[in-house]
Parts: C-alpha cells; structure tokens; sequence
C-alpha cells in the first residue's frame, strides 16, 4: 500500500487521523514524521505536524485489499478467505459466492489469472516470496481429478493404436499433474512440446 501524507495540531493527532483514513487502529500502521510541527508563540507562527503514514503488511491484508478492489471493479459480491501459513510461505485463498462460474472461466483460465495477479500484489512488497493458491466450489480438486481421469484415457488409447498423443494447450500445473498420474506407468511416457501458451502434453509408447 503507498503511503499518504496527514496533518494535524501535533504528530499523535497525526497518527490519529492516519488511522481513521486507513481504516485500522494505530498499532497496525506505519509512519514517518515529515515534520513535527510548533505551537508558535501565543499561537503565532504555529505550524501542523505532517506524516506519511500506510498500513503495515502483512500478508492476509494484502490479499484481501487486491481481491475485494478487484471485485468491486468487476461489481461482484465475494466472500474472501483467507489462511496464511507462514512456515512455508503459502496463501489459500477460498472465493465463495453465487457467481462463481465466472470467476472460474473457461478451463479455470480466469481462476488462474486472478491466482497469478494475486501472487505478484501480495510478493510485490513481502520480504518472503509467498505461494499462492486461490480456489472456489473445490474447482481445483475436481479439475484435477479430471485430468488424471483423461490422463489414464489417453494412456489406454495410445497403448491400444500404438500412437502418440498431443494433449490440448495446459498450463505447468496442469501438465505437471499429466505426468504425476503417468510416471509409474510401465507401457507409456510423457513431454511436454511447444512454447507457452500453446505448450502441452505428449504421450507416447516407452521404447
């Protein structure tokens, strides 16, 4: 979050105004002293204190910030959860509300996308680099179900014609999930081809 510059009689009142514009409590914030102001003499030639001042970081208000102005942006009411490990540095993020479809998009494209923009708002001012997953209605579990499903398919099919097989364009974490659900098979291998984002999946009888 940038920083805004208040004024006021003394440098706590400062910092009493900075807390209201913020919207947090002064012990959650941060601020520098610009100028610490005088109360003249007999009243003449006082001068405010200024500051600038923002909220501290942490990572659960960052997130929140990012994704409630973005759905403010797109006139969506969303409810936002947020649970931050900080041993490993990982964020999960769980959307809940009545259009969800939406922000799942085509093949989870959409969902995606918020997850990448999320992760470089909330690194952006993090001293640790944080690992983001933002999830909704268990999309994630089932896409990846799906995938290992089409992953044994395919599989079935290339040993049956003797053929390799192009999947369609993935993106890494789904073509990661491809190779996990074949690795241990003994008649087929997989690669991946092709330059983002057009890269996808081969699977191929081993030799």
């Amino acid at each position: 979050m940038e920083f805004i510059e208040v004024s006021a009689k003394t440098v706590d009142d400062a910092i009493t105004e900075a807390s209201i514009k913020l919207g947090t409590t002064s012990d959650k914030i941060e601020y520098e002293v610009i100028e610490k102001g005088s109360t003249g003499f007999l009243g003449i030639g006082s001068r405010n204190a200024v500051i600038k001042a923002r909220k501290k970081f942490t990572a659960e208000g960052e997130v929140l910030e990012f994704l409630n102005n973005v759905f403010r942006a797109m006139d969506m009411e969303v409810e936002v959860l947020v649970n931050v490990n900080e041993n490993n540095h990982q964020i999960d993020v769980e959307l809940k509300g009545d259009e969800m479809g939406v922000l799942i998009g085509k093949r989870g494209q959409t969902l995606d996308s918020l997850q990448y923009l999320t992760s470089l708002a909330i690194n952006k001012n993090s001293e640790n680099y944080y690992k983001v997953k933002v999830d909704t209605e268990d999309y994630r579990k089932r896409r990846r179900e799906t995938l290992e499903n089409l992953a044994r398919n395919i599989a079935y099919k290339v040993k049956k014609t003797r053929r390799p097989v192009d999947l369609e364009p993935m993106n890494p974490f789904e073509r990661r999930i491809i190779h996990s659900a074949l690795q241990n098979d003994r008649y087929v291998t997989t690669h991946s081809e092709g330059d983002e984002p057009y890269r996808h999946v081969v699977v191929t009888l081993k030799r």
